[in-house]
């Protein structure tokens, strides 16, 4: 399958071409980005044949079947609303939207055309996450009681720009991590936030934007769900621990791009270190979405999905703003 690429970004160019190309038959044909030289530029040292500012002329390729999003998030609705009236499965990053709204619009539409919708929620496709996952699932651990998610690091300056310095594009840590911590709590219980309580702050690098956020999330089985996330620590590291009644996981450096860090799990009988797969986390999320397209699975995150990881990051932002605890408003979709 041929793919357009909507942004020339950087997690295009250092995960998802790689990711797409290493599936059989697929490789990415076009790239659309309003940069001018740099996307004629990008597409040359990337090897794709076709490149345009406008995403029209690409979605007339009648042999380009699915569409990657990865620009600035204001702009994810209108581009996934024309790619799939034009029949293209769309493989969409987080956040899918700025609202609820924006985010249900996508999914239906996608649904009535037929074609495949999803979220890159990159986490979920780890061999540690799903590790963790399915140790839980296991039992070993007993009934979980609270999920501790840390998430603060320091924005590489390549990464910066709107990121931390404009609100109407979607920067800010929330909708850029806190929407990926939302997605990973999800995944590891498989039950959804009730309501959060939040704080928000600048802490050196925000600009009009917030760039260090802490919550805490009520999920439906009674367990609670601390997430700290922030661009501004160098040396904090990450990863996310899970406690339960018969024992406990703690997972260090995995709240990353890469298939890294080590997993411990703690219980009456001592400590162990819980193998998982290294296999390339965009590998396999493409893997999954093609599986989708073909009938035979269905993608990792699903549309559904980016709608609820969106709507926990946007109660988050509303109790900080608000100072009070704010019931998560899952849309139609719950």
């Amino acid at each position: 399958m041929k793919w357009i690429f909507v942004g020339a970004s950087t997690i295009a160019s250092q995960h998802m071409i790689g990711a797409v190309r290493a599936q059989t038959g697929c490789d990415v044909t076009w790239v659309v980005s309003g940069s001018g030289d740099r996307t004629a530029s990008w597409a040359q040292e990337h090897g794709i044949a076709n490149h345009t500012a406008s995403l029209d002329e690409a979605l007339t390729d009648a042999d380009a079947g699915a569409v990657y999003i990865s620009s600035t998030n204001e702009k994810h609705h209108a581009q996934a609303m024309a790619a799939i009236a034009a029949g293209k499965h769309v493989l969409c990053e987080k956040p899918l939207g700025m609202t609820i709204a924006e985010a249900e619009e996508m999914v239906s539409a996608a649904k009535e055309r037929g074609t495949v919708f999803a979220t890159n929620h990159h986490l979920r496709c780890s061999g540690s996450h799903r590790a963790v996952r399915d140790l839980i699932q296991s039992g070993e651990i007993g009934d979980v009681l609270s999920v501790r998610i840390h998430h603060a690091v320091h924005l590489p300056e390549n990464l910066q720009g709107w990121r931390i310095n404009d609100a109407s594009a979607g920067g800010g840590v929330i909708p850029d991590i806190t929407v990926h911590d939302a997605d990973v709590a999800r995944f590891l219980l498989g039950e959804d936030p009730v309501d959060v309580v939040a704080q928000l702050a600048v802490s050196g690098m925000g600009e009009g934007v917030e760039d260090s956020c802490m919550s805490v999330w009520t999920m439906p089985s009674g367990a609670m769900v601390m997430s700290h996330e922030s661009f501004t620590h160098p040396f904090a590291g990450s990863g996310l621990e899970v406690h339960g009644t018969k024992g406990s996981v703690f997972a260090s450096g995995v709240m990353t791009q890469m298939p890294v860090g080590q997993i411990t799990v703690r219980t009456g009988d001592g400590e162990r270190d819980l193998p998982y797969s290294d296999h390339s986390l965009y590998v396999q999320g493409v893997a999954d979405f093609m599986s989708a397209v073909a009938g035979t699975g269905t993608p990792a995150a699903t549309g559904e999905d980016g709608i609820k990881s969106l709507a926990v990051a946007l109660a988050v932002r509303d109790a900080a703003q608000s100072g009070q605890k704010v019931v998560v408003d899952y849309g139609a979709i719950r």
